[in-house]
């Protein structure tokens, strides 16, 4: 997809922010001199100023700092960073890269590999096994970069994710999330809404010795997802999604 010159310009000002920008509070592995090497989606390190802000206003629980909770969003947030926005595998620090799985609602365990088949990021976590004619979203019919497009246009204040109980401790984590965004933008031909669209599931990590994630499953309804994305009116053939779609910078994911 052919950049304009907007984009550019966005692309200038978040090189610049980067370069003051130089930790997050919930994420590891994404400033730093371990960072200096990593060949990153966009050139840079991606911003979340954005997402953080949704984040602290809307999250429902405030975990105490180390406490179990609290490392455990830290490492989802930093593994789904990871996944979003880094482009080599030996760049990956969160997880286990010699027996790394990932698996959504029962389905075959992935690899690193494998999911990038899937074309990665939302489109490997939308998979099902519904008519085409049902679907709503189509994985089958989806790229790595119109997939993440689809929905940080949906969301353009981003997509936050918080931990709202964990039931177990290292090294098999299982917990509670919570997704959620404002809908302020259009999703797959369905105009904006501006409701709150939220998403529940639940997870299990199992770990290593040193917290690197081995095996992650993510059980969830998409059509929760889904079902707020399309309440929306139809749009008309205006070329309203291309035009929103024209500048797939991913910074405000969870």
């Amino acid at each position: 997809m052919l950049e304009t010159n907007n984009c550019l310009k966005f692309l200038l000002s978040e090189k610049m922010a980067s370069s003051v920008t130089q930790e997050d509070k919930y994420r590891s592995y994404l400033h730093g001199e371990g960072e200096k090497n990593t060949k990153w989606k966009f050139g840079t390190p991606p911003n979340y100023d954005v997402v953080n802000k949704l984040f602290e206003e809307g999250r429902t629980k405030i975990w105490p700092p180390g406490s179990l909770e609290e490392k455990v969003q830290n490492l989802v947030k930093t593994w789904e960073m990871e996944m979003f926005n880094k482009i080599s595998f030996e760049d990956f620090k969160s997880i286990n890269l010699e027996n790394y799985t990932v698996s959504v609602n029962g389905r075959k365990p992935l690899t690193l590999e494998e999911k990038r088949k899937l074309w990665g990021g939302y489109n490997s976590f939308m998979q099902t096994s519904l008519p085409e004619n049902l679907r709503g979203y189509n994985p089958a019919e989806e790229t790595a970069g119109s997939s993440h497009v689809a929905f940080t246009t949906a969301f353009p204040r981003g997509f936050a994710l918080e931990v709202i109980q964990v039931y177990s401790g290292p090294p098999l984590i299982v917990y509670k999330f919570r997704h959620w965004g404002y809908m302020e933008g259009p999703f797959k031909g369905h105009a904006a809404t501006g409701e709150l669209v939220e998403l529940y599931g639940i997870s299990t990590v199992e770990v290593d010795e040193q917290m690197k994630i081995l095996k992650i499953e993510f059980f969830f309804d998409r059509g929760e997802l889904l079902g707020g994305l399309m309440k929306g009116a139809k749009l008309g053939s205006t070329g309203t999604d291309q035009v929103a779609l024209s500048c797939p910078f991913l910074r405000k994911t969870g």
